[in-house]
């Protein structure tokens, strides 16, 4: 039996989808949350912080994330984790043997997948963890739905003893809705019983529990035909009726109000009977769903006539002028890209933050590009594979900058046998995967630069603590990292660890050159914090004296956002040949005075703003 206690008050509130997760984790009464940051993911868990009455903390990744949380559901509470859709990947190992043991305590796992790439390496649909983990999975639609979803999530959970995926999408994350709000729950608690051949994985118990998830298959597959998370939309218009889950339901019903859909709620195990009943209802059954075919393949194989993606784009959102256009093609023969387009904006492309430390690295970086194969990793830095620095050559996810630099150091030919290779790489993110990279760099004897990249917190995600920042997720003191200890403890030959400040070019670059003529492995940590942290100093702001400018631009290669080109012209030098120059100012309400781009300046022309001191 379930004790509840009464909230202030019951009232509808307007919540992000992200938010309303966190609300609904915590009416379920869960114990224990926990997360590695990860938009469009990151604000679930810090939401969930704000909970007295709950333990929430940041986990190094997203396995050790999840295995918290089976223990803390073995052990007999509910338990919740989330993770961006890339994190089920580094989870994936403790996943699929969940999938056999099952649970106890209720468990969770809201997976945000990034459609349409805003933030992402890649595009992933979490849809198919599911059917190869043989997990149930919702699909809300809104932010009210995401609340409600959650809630009845936990107790599919404990009434199949099984994990369950809750699928959430960047538009259903950030985008806000009236919530109702309710009660927190307080489940009886499931005192721990010893039992080996339920709990312990090893071949023999694994091939018995094995039984019982098809037992479960079977079970879901009827539940998935009868839940009210899966309703017929009635329409009057049976020319064409549509199949969709998530936000691509949302769009169907913006771009045809009039027609019937088969809503997807509760998307898989997929109700293929349903459906079934629905097609034989319209004209034409056309499957909407972000991003893979899974639902249009299932029914396909199945027997079902439908369209998806033959007409509808494979990637990006379902928009409604896609889903129009994609109609269009259907019943009226035009050819695809002939709706009307959303019209262009201005391109803005990412670029980092005024002052930030990550600048002076990739300045340094850009000048030794013929002199080394410079291999990237995921962060703020990132960001270096672009205009004005250019200097990344490779970046496939998290922490692989460590273990493919080792293997380009390996694999290179002759022609390049004379290149440095350099790993370059965040705080954070080495935490999360690095750290066993560089162990197999050493391991192995390669002979690497790390450029580890310390700025105190996880910035790509909008700055959370980590195991090396000394804070936990309510800012509380916690043990702290010690890089030159753990990159030693690594097998790196401490005379070739070194701390530098980044803000010192000069110092900064003779130490890159002078490390990647070693013989061996070298890492080198920077050590400023993230401009948008606490722990960041700001110091007087810096001004051009336009007489003593040349136009030479050298400070705009140190890709600072506050200086920024007022007009530019061409002007003939003395020895007769043109050449452009570019008039700069420096935004001196954004600047830091971080110091960089005086350093490029041979002319002085660039001084501290007095009037701002």
């Amino acid at each position: 039996m379930n004790i509840t206690y009464k909230l202030p008050s019951e009232e509808k509130v307007l919540m992000s989808g992200n938010e309303a997760v966190a609300r609904a984790v915590w009416e379920s009464g869960v114990r224990v949350a926990c997360a590695y940051p990860g938009t469009p993911s990151t604000e679930i868990l810090e939401n969930l912080a704000t909970y007295d009455d709950i333990h929430a903390h940041w986990s190094v990744n997203e396995k050790t994330s999840l295995e918290v949380a089976i223990g803390a559901s073995i052990a007999g509470s509910r338990a919740f984790c989330c993770m961006k859709h890339v994190g089920v990947n580094v989870a994936a190992d403790a996943l699929m043997s969940l999938t056999l043991s099952g649970v106890r305590g209720g468990l969770v796992i809201a997976v945000a997948d990034d459609v349409g790439f805003s933030s992402s390496q890649n595009e992933q649909d979490t849809r198919y963890w599911g059917r190869f983990a043989h997990l149930p999975v919702f699909e809300p639609s809104d932010s009210q739905e995401a609340h409600d979803m959650i809630k009845d999530a936990f107790s599919l959970s404990e009434k199949y003893a099984t994990p369950v995926i809750v699928r959430m999408t960047t538009r259903i994350c950030h985008v806000k809705g009236l919530v109702q709000l309710g009660e927190r729950l307080k489940p009886d608690g499931k005192k721990f019983e010893r039992d080996p051949a339920h709990w312990v994985m090893i071949p023999a118990h694994a091939r018995e529990r094995q039984k019982h998830q098809f037992e479960r298959d079977d079970q879901l597959a009827l539940l998935s035909e009868e839940t009210s998370w899966n309703p017929v939309i009635e329409g009057n218009d049976k020319t064409i009726g549509f199949v969709a889950s998530g936000p691509a339901f949302m769009h169907v019903r913006e771009a045809f109000p009039d027609a019937p859909i088969l809503k997807l709620g509760f998307s898989h195990p997929v109700p293929v009977e349903k459906i079934r009943d629905f097609g034989e209802t319209v004209d034409n059954l056309l499957v909407v769903e972000e991003t893979e075919p899974l639902v249009e393949n299932t029914l396909k194989a199945a027997g079902i006539r439908c369209h998806g993606k033959d007409i509808l784009p494979r990637c990006g959102e379902l928009q409604p002028h896609i889903i129009s256009s994609g109609v269009d093609v259907l019943l009226n023969g035009a050819k695809a890209g002939e709706a009307e387009k959303v019209p262009s904006v201005f391109p803005r492309p990412p670029s980092m933050c005024v002052g930030c430390p990550h600048l002076p690295p990739f300045y340094c970086l850009s000048k030794l590009t013929k002199k080394a194969t410079i291999v990237g990793d995921i962060g703020c830095y990132t960001l270096g594979a672009g205009h004005p620095w250019r200097a990344l050559d490779t970046t496939i996810s998290m922490g692989a900058s460590m273990g493919m630099a080792l293997g380009m150091d390996l694999g290179r030919v002759e022609a390049d046998k004379n290149k440095a290779i350099i790993s370059v790489i965040g705080d954070s993110t080495f935490l999360h995967m690095g750290m066993q990279g560089l162990l197999e760099i050493n391991y192995n004897h390669g002979n690497v630069t790390v450029l580890l990249l310390d700025n105190s917190t996880t910035g790509m995600t909008g700055g959370q603590d980590h195991a090396g920042t000394g804070r936990d997720i309510y800012g509380a003191a916690t043990p702290k990292v010690d890089f030159l200890k753990l990159c030693e403890a690594l097998g790196v030959n401490p005379e070739r660890i070194h701390t530098v400040d980044p803000y010192e070019m000069p110092s900064l670059y003779k130490l890159i050159k002078q490390e990647i003529a070693q013989p061996e492995t070298s890492v080198i940590i920077t050590n400023k914090p993230c401009v948008l942290i606490d722990q960041f100093e700001r110091k007087p702001a810096f001004r051009v004296i336009d007489e003593n400018c040349s136009g030479c631009a050298n400070c705009l290669k140190v890709g600072c956002p506050a200086i920024n080109v007022t007009r530019r012209e061409t002007e003939i030098r003395k020895s007769g040949s043109p050449f452009e120059r570019a008039w700069v100012t420096i935004d001196t309400a954004a600047c830091t005075g971080c110091d960089l781009c005086r350093q490029t300046c041979v002319y002085d022309a660039i001084v501290v703003d007095q009037a701002g001191v």
